[in-house]
């Protein structure tokens, strides 16, 4: 019997190679279908957007955070995928219970690669796995910001009453400084994704903010919201999925960053 150990180093026993498998994240939902999965993935949350295709023809089984626990079981799943910071505790523990799951959790490039890894050998898609790691590591070798400047300021927000930012220790964070950024908010007072009120914000004198198309969607309405308040201060919507997810996504936010990047000029 296989023995896999995710990224909270759990043992996680299987039979074989998972032939029903469920996710209950995004980001890896994609993965596993770029990973060459077609009928092996039969149970998805209905935030899993990618691929198109999928959302309109697997079975939803709720949310990232809460599930039909009934549907789940008559899809009898060998293999349950999720992640420790999109999921709710109590109900993953619900879960193992019942069946086997592999939980990931990621905060870093490195940490992300090392997720398309062991679940490309966990699935019996090592190969497509390893051509996808090196790719995504080509792809962030290539992303050279403009250094005639020093690095700008950044906050990244994420949600909307109140407001919150992507702040230290998180996978967000480590993507901006890809972009040529330093995080205003990379303290540790200001750990994972704080609350922060408007003097806060002009207190870190960012030069540039960041509203994030997820989880909260911000739309140019709340462009001209913060400018009003933030009168010297660039504001610019941009694609959360490429700053946060950290799934075969990774392969275009390279050149995102890139050109985000090397158009800002302040």
């Amino acid at each position: 019997m296989p023995i896999f150990t995710d990224q909270l180093n759990r043992k996680v026993n299987l039979n074989g190679i998972p032939q029903r498998i469920v996710s209950l994240v995004p980001s890896q939902t994609e993965l596993l279908f770029d990973l060459g999965l077609r009928k092996e993935v039969i149970g998805i949350t209905k935030f899993c957007i990618h691929p198109h295709e999928w959302f309109h023809t697997k079975t939803r089984i709720g949310g990232t955070k809460k599930y039909d626990f009934e549907k789940i079981k008559n899809l009898n799943p060998d293999l349950i995928i999720g992640n420790k910071e999109e999921n709710e505790q109590a109900q993953i523990e619900l879960l193992m219970k019942e069946h086997s799951v592999w939980m990931s959790d990621i905060y870093t490039l490195k940490d992300a690669l090392e997720m398309i890894m062991r679940v490309g050998v966990m699935v019996g898609k090592s190969r497509e796995a390893t051509l996808l790691k090196l790719t995504i590591e080509s792809e962030f070798k290539k992303c050279v910001i403009n250094k005639t400047r020093p690095p700008l300021k950044a906050s990244y927000l994420i949600w909307k009453n109140p407001y919150m930012v992507a702040g230290k220790n998180t996978f967000i964070n480590e993507m901006l400084e890809y972009c040529g950024f330093n995080n205003v908010f990379n303290k540790e007072e200001f750990s994972r994704y704080p609350e922060v009120s408007i003097e806060q914000m002009k207190e870190a004198k960012p030069d540039v903010i960041f509203l994030s198309s997820e989880p909260y969607p911000f739309k140019d309405i709340h462009i001209a919201e913060f400018k009003a308040i933030f009168k010297d201060t660039l504001v610019l919507l941009v694609d959360g999925e490429l700053f946060s997810w950290y799934g075969s996504r990774l392969l275009q936010a390279p050149a995102y960053f890139f050109n985000l990047g090397n158009q800002i000029n302040i």
